[in-house]
């Protein structure tokens, strides 16, 4: 069968039905610009970078950001983001600042974050910061992100989150499952502990949690992060980080 029309197969239209096909283009394309950019707005503070995170259910892409917020725009919207037991924090729980991280560990936007702007706010802030981990899966496009957030927790069972995290982003080792076992032996952890715990899903309910509480909320990429409740969408520089935390900093106590 040919895949190309005979030279002299023409079609026809009339006017009406090529602006009715022409209308109907532009109420769809109105329709996405409203509602298809509303929950990215909603969620995050306006930033003069282009972001990049994965997002659910779609390819990796790069998120568009609004413009950057002038000081008091920086806390039109706050989200109640509770700190769970079963998370892995960084840092004095009574610090000025808390971060929180929603992320996934095949991500590469929440790699570059991992091995370059969070330690530079680290440096920076140091005393201040208190940084709290939640898983955020992507299943639909990352299938070892849930591997490797059950892996990581059950290096939290053992004391040794943040080193496996490290390593995990490091991306030395292709994830899998020889990759959990081998940077477990590397930290030395006991073995036959974190593999039993391994095999045996045992924080699946608490990684599903965070997932489904993040869902709800509205997150639909990686990596997205709360900062006392003002939310910051993907691998977004320092300097926005920044931005915010130094706001906090400023008008502590009013």
């Amino acid at each position: 069968m040919p895949t190309t029309r005979p030279d002299d197969e023409i079609v026809s239209f009339k006017k009406s039905h090529l602006f009715a096909v022409l209308g109907f283009a532009a109420g769809i394309l109105v329709g996405y610009l409203v509602w298809g950019s509303s929950l990215l707005a909603l969620l995050a503070p306006r930033s003069t970078a282009a972001a990049e995170s994965s997002v659910v259910s779609a390819p990796q892409t790069q998120a568009q950001l609004p413009a950057a917020p002038a000081s008091d725009d920086i806390v039109a919207q706050r989200y109640n983001v509770p700190v769970e037991e079963h998370d892995p924090s960084l840092g004095d729980e009574n610090a000025a600042i808390t971060i929180i991280e929603f992320s996934d560990f095949q991500c590469p936007f929440c790699q570059r974050y991992a091995t370059q702007t969070h330690a530079q706010l680290m440096d920076t802030y140091g005393e201040h910061i208190r940084f709290v981990y939640k898983d955020f899966p992507l299943t639909s496009i990352h299938p070892e992100a849930y591997p490797a957030a059950l892996a990581a927790q059950c290096a939290h069972e053992q004391g040794h989150f943040w080193e496996y995290h490290d390593l995990l982003f490091s991306q030395r080792l292709e994830l899998g499952d020889a990759t959990y076992l081998a940077y477990a032996e590397e930290l030395e952890l006991d073995i036959p502990g974190f593999s039993a715990c391994y095999e045996e899903e045992r924080y699946l309910a608490e990684v599903q949690a965070d997932y489904d509480f993040a869902m709800q909320l509205g997150v639909s990429s990686t990596p997205t992060f709360f900062i006392n409740g003002i939310a910051v969408i993907g691998s977004q520089p320092f300097s926005v980080f920044a931005q915010i935390i130094d706001y906090e900093l400023a008008n502590q106590g009013e």
